[in-house]
């Protein structure tokens, strides 16, 4: 498992020496020049330890350290000399480690004490880690209803609107958010929560599917009105009646059906395909996307009035990156609740190891990700007493590291104009030194410099 660090040093040259020596000695390495930058990159990346050999007499590095033991950072503190005053009181403010800056023994190893110290550091922040996890783990039980959304305070939020939006078993919710999120299961919940939850519920994916299998699917047809149809056929709008209709992907409804979902919106009334006479159901219609629907409407894909027609009341569902680590382990535990039912020799239990695996993970598929994952683990370890790493996919068998925790959505532009500056930065502004490591031309990197107007 590899440990991370960020070194925080006001000289370019010994960062990146330092940064060197620690990397040959097996960690990821993050590197900042003065204590904002340092600060910045903490919150961006949360390594394990920070390595801070900083002045301490200039303000902000104090006023760094202050932040970075509240963000409950493992910080060991490099210092000129050990004072036993200064040393003690920020053994008691929080520092893990503090040691004398000494000189390395040679080009590729770091400074005995500094290295013992890191290392000591970093199994301090695993026991944290571990203790921490063991004790969401204990404090998150298998929950329901509402309180299976997670308890941070957004999630307690999004937990307040469902109640109240269950209890509105009239008003037709637009669930929205990234694939996979588990708009389907919100749909259901909120059919659970309210009044209808006694009816039936269906769920309907517009996905693959004619225009005419669509119609038939949703609003039923008569006999003879295609071929085929030897007898009448009752809709799933008609089906569910005093219950509820989840239409999801709504974004794929065909531009012939449109017309008929939002004559069920303003009036529940719908004609069966083939049929003349209006008829009427007493259904709930609840749908749900992960498009941009009033781009598609400036397409001309979807109907303008359908769309502010759907959008009275939206329901926003977090991403599982967006969402915080409680509601993380909260939707492991109720997801494997389920699944450990189904899959016959499924352990009882998930190793330590492996939820702080599925906790650092960025999930980009989402609860449908989460849960093959876990129908995975639990099918590889049939009859093992737990899941271990070793029965999930090889993602996670190698523990994230910092290159996985860096990104920040940018474009192009902005990229190669942050790299130019860091470079620049990191050769005290010597244009000549900072375009060869750039691959560039002096004459090009001056060119960049003055349109991203950048200061050196």
């Amino acid at each position: 498992m590899t440990d991370t660090i960020l070194l925080i040093h006001h000289e370019a040259d010994h960062l990146r020496q330092t940064g060197a020596r620690f990397e040959r000695l097996g960690y990821d390495v993050a590197r900042e020049l003065d204590p904002a930058s340092g600060l910045a990159a903490f919150d961006r990346l949360r390594p394990d330890v920070v390595v801070v050999d900083l002045p301490l007499e200039a303000p902000p590095t104090g006023e760094a350290i202050t932040h970075l033991l509240a963000r409950r950072a493992v910080v060991v503190l490099v210092v000129h000399a050990l004072d036993a005053e200064p040393v003690a009181s920020w053994l008691e403010a929080g520092v893990d480690q503090v040691v004398p800056r000494g000189a390395s023994p040679s080009e590729d190893e770091v400074d005995p004490w500094l290295a013992a110290a890191v290392a000591r550091a970093a199994d301090h922040a695993r026991t944290r880690r571990l203790q921490q996890l063991l004790h969401l783990r204990d404090s998150v039980a298998e929950q329901g209803g509402r309180e299976a959304l997670g308890t941070s305070a957004r999630m307690r939020d999004l937990a307040r609107q469902v109640g109240a939006l269950a209890q509105s078993e009239r008003a037709t919710v637009f669930l929205t958010g990234p694939r996979g999120v588990g708009k389907g299961w919100m749909a259901r919940l909120l059919h659970d929560l309210g009044p209808r939850a006694g009816a039936p519920f269906f769920e309907v994916t517009t996905a693959g599917r004619t225009v005419q299998e669509l119609e038939s699917l949703l609003f039923g047809h008569e006999r003879g009105a295609f071929e085929g149809a030897r007898s009448r056929r009752l809709g799933l709008y008609e089906l569910a009646e005093g219950g509820t209709l989840y239409l999801g992907d709504v974004d794929r409804l065909p531009v012939e059906l449109q017309p008929g979902i939002l004559r069920l919106l303003e009036s529940r009334t719908f004609r069966r395909a083939g049929g003349q006479r209006e008829l009427t159901a007493d259904t709930r219609l609840l749908a749900g996307s992960d498009a941009d629907l009033a781009r598609a409407v400036e397409e001309d894909r979807f109907r303008g009035d359908l769309y502010y027609r759907l959008s009275v009341v939206r329901l926003p569902i977090p991403s599982l990156a967006e969402r915080e680590e409680v509601d993380r382990l909260a939707l492991v535990n109720r997801l494997y609740g389920s699944i450990q039912h189904s899959i016959p020799g499924a352990p009882p239990a998930i190793a330590v190891e492996t939820y702080e695996r599925l906790l650092s993970y960025p999930w980009p598929g989402n609860i449908r990700e989460m849960r093959l994952v876990l129908e995975r683990g639990a099918i590889l370890a049939h009859g093992q007493p737990s899941i271990n790493v070793e029965h999930l996919p090889g993602e996670f068998r190698a523990r994230a590291g910092l290159g996985d925790r860096r990104h920040t959505p940018m474009t192009l532009e902005e990229l190669e104009r942050g790299h130019i500056e860091r470079t620049l930065r990191y050769y005290g502004g010597n244009r000549t030194k900072a375009s060869k490591e750039l691959d560039i031309s002096r004459a090009t990197l001056i060119n960049k410099v003055k349109r991203y107007n950048l200061t050196e």
